[in-house]
């Protein structure tokens, strides 16, 4: 569950301060009983802060930190899944769509879709200049060889991917 690391770190500050509060009220309450000297509950303090405070504040400072990542790089990964559903629900879906779905810029939405082909998730073709997502699979695309945007012959571009030569959409075949 994203955000667990956040809660734990939150806890961890908190139980950090709380474990100061208690030690300098403890050597407070001895200095005033006359039990202890001011340098002693100042020593005693130190020590405390050292051994509990720190680790426990810095352990919960980086999963504080690592939770706010976490919770980031979740919202990224179901932006990319909206993306896919979308395309795979329609057939064909502009990225001005997408990009009004998602409430992100076209070039965020540009480079999702990079990502998800690097990923090699998406397959299917894209026409950047027009701005157009196709779902088609991957085998119809290789038995007829024709571009889901003209119709016209495609050529291979390189390693799984076809290129158009006559609109210049770009056809990504999953492997």
């Amino acid at each position: 569950m994203p955000g667990q690391g956040r809660t734990l770190g939150i806890v961890l500050i908190v139980v950090a301060l709380v474990a100061l509060l208690v030690s300098v009220a403890l050597l407070l309450a001895q200095v005033s009983a006359g039990e202890t000297t001011v340098t002693g509950a100042i020593l005693g303090i130190l020590i405390a802060s050292v051994v509990f405070v720190l680790p426990l504040g810095g352990g919960g400072f980086y999963l504080l930190s690592k939770g706010k990542q976490e919770v980031t790089e979740f919202n990224e990964i179901a932006k990319q899944k909206k993306i896919l559903n979308m395309v795979l629900a329609q057939g064909k879906v502009t990225l001005s769509d997408v990009a009004l779905e998602l409430n992100a810029p076209i070039e965020q939405v540009e480079d999702m879709v990079r990502d998800l082909v690097g990923k090699n998730l998406f397959s299917g073709a894209i026409n950047w200049k027009d701005g157009v997502l196709y779902s088609k699979q991957a085998a119809a695309m290789k038995a007829d060889h024709k571009c889901p945007n003209c119709a016209g012959e495609l050529e291979l571009a390189g390693k799984g991917v076809i290129k158009c030569p006559f609109c210049g959409a770009e056809v990504f075949l999953a492997s």
